[in-house]
């Protein structure tokens, strides 16, 4: 790694966890300066100003997590062929990744930049809203696949099944964070994979 990179990364780090801490409006770049040791302009050679910076910590949260669902929803069609199993047994890895947290899952970069959105430029809230569109496309695929295998026990908008995926793991997150309980988002996702076991199965007649 250079140190270009690396010192590029330890400010997305820092940035990061304070926004996590505080929020994007109450972290200074005085503040990420400091912690990063750095001058002002070694700052502004990496990232103009807040907007970029908000872009390029987005942009590695996205990678990140699309990274994570590629791997865990994989690794669950390895263990089972039928859509609707997999879904189940990556739901469950995630509800048992998120728990194995000793400290929690750090919050959501997604959110924290969604909540403040008026601090930032159309170019950072159209990021944001690409990836959750991106997620609901993911989802909605998946459960295409399983709707064309299990006829739904009710009618369901696959987009906004979709986007209920998002909604419990990063809203989980919020109130984790909010409540101070680690294992709430693991709890609110295995709810998620009982209410989808319902919808999903088939009826005993």
């Amino acid at each position: 790694m250079t140190e270009k990179t690396d010192t590029r990364t330890r400010i997305l780090d820092i940035a990061e966890a304070a926004v996590l801490e505080k929020g994007f409006e109450a972290t200074s770049i005085d503040e990420i300066v400091a912690g990063a040791q750095i001058s002002r302009g070694g700052f502004f050679y990496h990232f103009k100003d807040k907007n970029a910076l908000a872009r390029a910590m987005l942009e590695r949260y996205i990678a990140v997590e699309d990274a994570l669902y590629d791997d865990l929803f994989a690794r669950a069609r390895e263990l089972s062929d039928d859509p609707l199993h997999s879904m189940l047994i990556g739901l469950k890895m995630l509800a048992e990744m998120l728990a194995d947290m000793p400290n929690g899952h750090p919050g959501c970069v997604i959110a924290a930049t969604a909540y403040q959105d008026r601090l930032f430029d159309n170019g950072v809230r159209e990021l944001n809203r690409q990836a959750i569109l991106s997620w609901r496309r993911r989802f909605r695929g998946m459960f295409e696949e399983i709707a064309l295998v299990y006829q739904p026990n009710e009618d369901v908008n696959l987009d906004a099944l979709g986007d209920m995926v998002s909604s419990v793991v990063e809203g989980g997150l919020v109130l984790q964070r909010a409540l101070r309980e680690n294992n709430s988002a693991s709890e609110q996702i295995m709810l998620l994979r009982t209410y989808l076991k319902l919808l999903f199965s088939p009826r005993a007649n």
